[in-house]
């Protein structure tokens, strides 16, 4: 996707709010000068989870290691793990296998709000909250009727997480699928190392999706898919699949305009997005990369 000025002015308010408490003033003046050359000399094509990857490298070698998200990947993952029985049992109050698969869906793109990428702050009591009301939400039903359609046809699905909590949906919706489309073969990617709150391989194993799912690193600390810089593993499992579920925003940015059968599963969380898909902050969207 390219980058918009909306989304050029994000990158830099949050590199800037990145070292504001840093106090060697030369310093900070030196690499923002530096990311701000990195923004105005990017390709066209160039998307802003794989300029954050290229940010990070010269943060590093200005301020040391960037912090991690080790606490708050473990909060929710604890969080949304202890849930896991409960929103399974909301999934299948619906009855129908249709009713069934659309909550799955729905509670996974819900989860899709734990993002220290798209928002410097992450909510508990707004998370439980958007959970209580997902029952609520609706899926684009033109998009539903295509991917049940793509499903009873498909041979390789692959999935690409997005963030820790999150999983632990996305772990449900893919049991779900596994259930109702036995013959479907399903690959999991994860990111390749730390980046942000992204779940990694690490984080796959400590909510079970790795007893229920092939599950293959990324290949790199990307917050996003990247296909250029995938893993060569990554790349052929991505090439040989008949339908992929992207999931979170930065997917989408990477992913955007791949011509792949990409199903598009994530909340609009920043400015852009909400105003691009005319949506509320907060409202899920359910889209295929052949109709954007």
């Amino acid at each position: 996707m390219k980058l918009s000025s909306t989304c050029i002015r994000c990158l830099i308010d949050r590199q800037e709010e990145r070292i504001h408490d840093i106090e060697d003033e030369n310093k900070k003046s030196a690499y923002m000068k530096e990311i701000a050359g990195i923004i105005g000399s990017s390709e066209t094509d160039a998307s802003a989870p794989y300029l954050v990857y290229k940010i990070n490298s010269v943060y590093k070698r200005y301020f040391g290691q960037y912090p991690d998200y080790e606490e708050e990947k473990a909060e929710f993952n604890s969080l949304m793990l202890s849930m896991e029985e409960e929103l399974e049992e909301k999934i299948r109050m619906g009855g129908s296998q249709e009713v069934i698969l659309k909550n799955a869906l729905i509670y996974a793109r819900t989860a899709n709000y734990i993002d220290y990428g798209a928002m410097n702050q992450v909510n508990r009591e707004t998370l439980l909250e958007l959970l209580e009301k997902a029952e609520e939400e609706e899926l684009e039903e033109f998009t539903f009727r295509m991917f049940q359609s793509d499903l009873q046809t498909g041979k390789n699905l692959v999935y690409l997480t997005d963030n820790c909590g999150e999983i632990v949906a996305d772990k449900l919706l893919i049991k779900i699928l596994k259930e109702q489309y036995p013959d479907l073969n399903i690959t999991v990617i994860v990111r390749g190392t730390p980046v942000l709150n992204d779940a990694t391989m690490e984080d796959a194993h400590l909510v079970g999706l790795t007893e229920i799912a092939q599950v293959v690193s990324n290949g790199n600390g990307i917050a996003g898919t990247q296909i250029s810089h995938l893993s060569d593993e990554a790349k052929q499992v991505l090439g040989e699949a008949d339908i992929i579920i992207s999931k979170g925003q930065g997917n989408f940015e990477t992913m955007h305009n791949c011509d792949l059968n990409v199903y598009y599963l994530f909340l609009c969380k920043c400015e852009w997005f909400s105003k691009a898909f005319d949506m509320e902050k907060f409202k899920g969207v359910f889209t295929n990369e052949k109709y954007l």
